[in-house]
């Protein structure tokens, strides 16, 4: 029986390294298929049977994409709006999800239920509000107008309080008992110890800003004030510029994601740090 339990692990090991590495086939090829495709010729991206690696690999459809748009505009645009939602993010949730768990007021529990119910509206129930109260603002058609809508999250407000309850109440005490206010605990004592979950917190709100397509479409007037997804999808569905124009969409596609593979790749460690750890007391 001991002998039967020792081998169940191995043989099953084998099997679920294959499961694993169909499932990861299964959900890179689109995007293999979409930076294959960028480098391709326009006779290999209409070829039957399709064609997975080209024979001739060319920049041709970067260059014409840099020809017929401003994509450095529209880079910047997408990485100031997307590095001031992320800061503003990191900053605000923070200070938010250490008062909800390491100081005691009046009303805290109801203002976590809130934060809490607000995680259940959906999104797009919120953008014709936040489209009025900008036009009100005079935001429109501007980067405060992009940014503040998305200052907070409160996805952000939970998982930096479900992660800064981990820390010891304890240690906070000492720090006070010492002499230290509040602010130089929160900065000094409390953000180094979850540099994880601000790894997290920087991946997935960056990745959602970058990302973001409805409200800067709805937000931008002006072409100057386009991010990427926007400046893309307006030049694909303009017939008089992206008509035959696959391999010019594919190198675009290509230039958006770019940038968050980066930034995962770079903070990855923490992030599954993250993930595993919040909320653990």
């Amino acid at each position: 029986m001991s002998t039967v339990q020792m081998k169940q692990p191995r043989t099953k090991k084998p099997l679920v390294h294959v499961l694993l590495s169909a499932g990861l086939l299964v959900m890179s090829a689109p995007f293999l298929w979409m930076a294959l495709s960028a480098f391709k010729t326009d006779k290999e991206l209409s070829a039957s049977p399709p064609v997975w690696l080209p024979s001739e690999w060319t920049l041709s459809h970067f260059t014409q994409l840099l020809d017929k748009l401003d994509m450095p505009l529209y880079f910047m645009n997408s990485v100031i709006v997307a590095v001031l939602v992320t800061v503003s993010n990191l900053v605000f949730c923070s200070m938010l999800g250490y008062a909800l768990a390491k100081l005691k007021f009046v009303g805290r529990n109801k203002i976590f239920a809130l934060v809490l119910g607000a995680l259940m509206v959906p999104g797009n129930l919120m953008l014709l509000p936040l489209f009025v109260l900008m036009s009100k603002l005079h935001l429109i058609d501007s980067y405060a107008g992009l940014v503040l809508p998305f200052a907070a999250g409160a996805f952000g407000v939970f998982l930096m309080r479900q992660f800064m309850q981990s820390i010891p109440d304890e240690l906070l005490e000492a720090a006070r008992m010492d002499g230290a206010r509040e602010w130089y605990i929160f900065w000094r004592i409390v953000m180094p110890l979850v540099k994880p979950a601000l790894a997290t917190l920087s991946i997935i709100t960056f990745l959602g800003s970058w990302n973001n397509f409805v409200w800067p479409l709805i937000a931008t007037n002006s072409p100057d004030k386009y991010t990427l997804p926007v400046a893309l999808a307006t030049f694909a569905t303009d017939p008089n510029q992206s008509a035959g124009s696959n391999g010019m969409l594919m190198a675009g596609s290509l230039l958006v994601v770019l940038p968050v593979l980066l930034v995962f790749a770079v903070l990855q460690r923490h992030f599954t740090q993250g993930i595993a750890t919040a909320g653990m007391k």
